[in-house]
């Protein structure tokens, strides 16, 4: 309801309308003094002119309860304000009546204005009262539903807010590690150090793109990840090979962006990094039901590797539940290949924060 009654008029002349065709009905049910039944044009005469006097009444304390609600604060003043419109309004049907009779026909002859006000008191005091209560529920109710749509708004802003904040968290966090592997390359393999900040460079623009959105395709993650992996392999040689295994068709499946690096990270930094022989790395997307199933995994080296949980991966889990809730979406295990897995199990879900589908 807002502070205007209009939008309410097709509700109320359709409410009042049928109200007078139920009134025509009860006029053509009911006989005369005489045994006859009344013709049908003076009982809807009768029944619709009653029945539509009441939609400008329904309108003006539809409005009178929106501007003065009575609520804890203005009890007494709203229930004044309404008595007075209510009596306000018993005269002026009593002196509707009394000018529209010529017309309609309610009497044969006019009575004294002074019982027709009477009986406009007794007939409709009560069911004035009664719309009055109806148009409390109806504005608590719109208040009840806007207060609702506020809170889902507040509830996605904090969401989104807190997703930018823990993104803001890892993009440092990587820049650091990477810029450290650089620094390391720079003194022995100048060529090679230039060829890592180039892909540095790509990396950093391809996670600029999609950082500020809750969700990516999974072909953009991949290619983010592929990025993150040639840098890594320029400065781990043949310590380090990748094994792909991405189901084509989950190319446009929506993932959270920066979701696949910190894992590879993972398992590249406690892992792949302190061995001297060769190392594999294994990529894997899959579909399982509704849910894709994502897992990345190593080798562990020469000894069999711990489960560790880094600053990328508390980043992860905090990302993952304000998207999807509470829940197991990310698991680190030992494989039978002596490393570890971690393995992300991501229903499906719409590209918009706080809607799961």
């Amino acid at each position: 309801m807002r502070d205007r009654p209009w939008p309410m008029l097709p509700i109320v002349t359709a409410w009042w309308t049928l109200y007078g065709v139920a009134s025509t009905s009860q006029w053509l049910s009911m006989e005369g003094a005489d045994g006859k039944v009344m013709p049908l044009r003076q009982a809807a005469t009768l029944g619709f002119a009653s029945a539509w006097l009441w939609i400008p009444m329904t309108l003006l304390l539809l409005w009178c309860v929106r501007r003065f609600p009575i609520e804890h604060g203005r009890a007494w003043r709203s229930a004044l304000v309404t008595l007075a419109m209510v009596l306000l309004l018993v005269v002026l049907r009593a002196g509707a009546v009394i000018a529209l009779n010529p017309w309609v026909g309610w009497y044969q002859a006019p009575p004294p204005y002074s019982d027709v006000l009477m009986t406009s008191l007794a007939n409709n005091f009560l069911l004035l009262w009664l719309i009055v209560g109806a148009a409390h529920a109806l504005l608590y109710a719109a208040r009840a539903r806007q207060r609702e749509r506020q809170a889902e708004q507040l509830q996605a802003a904090l969401v989104e807010a807190r997703l930018q904040a823990l993104a803001s968290q890892l993009n440092p966090h990587f820049m650091f590690n990477a810029l450290n592997s650089i620094a390391e390359m720079v003194h022995h393999d100048p060529d090679a150090a230039d060829r890592m900040l180039v892909a540095l460079g790509e990396l950093l623009r391809s996670s600029l793109d999609h950082q500020a959105q809750p969700l990516v395709p999974l072909r953009e993650e991949l290619a983010l990840l592929r990025h993150y992996l040639d840098l890594e392999r320029m400065r781990l040689g043949e310590r380090l090979r990748v094994d792909w295994a991405i189901e084509p068709r989950l190319d446009e499946r929506p993932v959270p962006p920066l979701a696949l690096q910190p894992l590879a990270e993972n398992a590249i930094v406690h892992a792949l990094s302190l061995r001297i022989s060769p190392g594999r790395l294994s990529v894997e997307a899959r579909a399982d039901g509704d849910a894709i199933e994502i897992a990345i995994a190593d080798d562990g080296g020469h000894r069999e590797s711990t489960v560790h949980h880094g600053n990328g991966l508390a980043n992860l889990h905090a990302r993952l539940r304000h998207l999807y809730g509470e829940g197991e979406w990310l698991r680190l295990e030992a494989n039978d290949r002596g490393g570890t897995t971690a393995r992300l199990r991501l229903p499906r879900r719409e590209a918009s924060v706080g809607v799961v589908a």
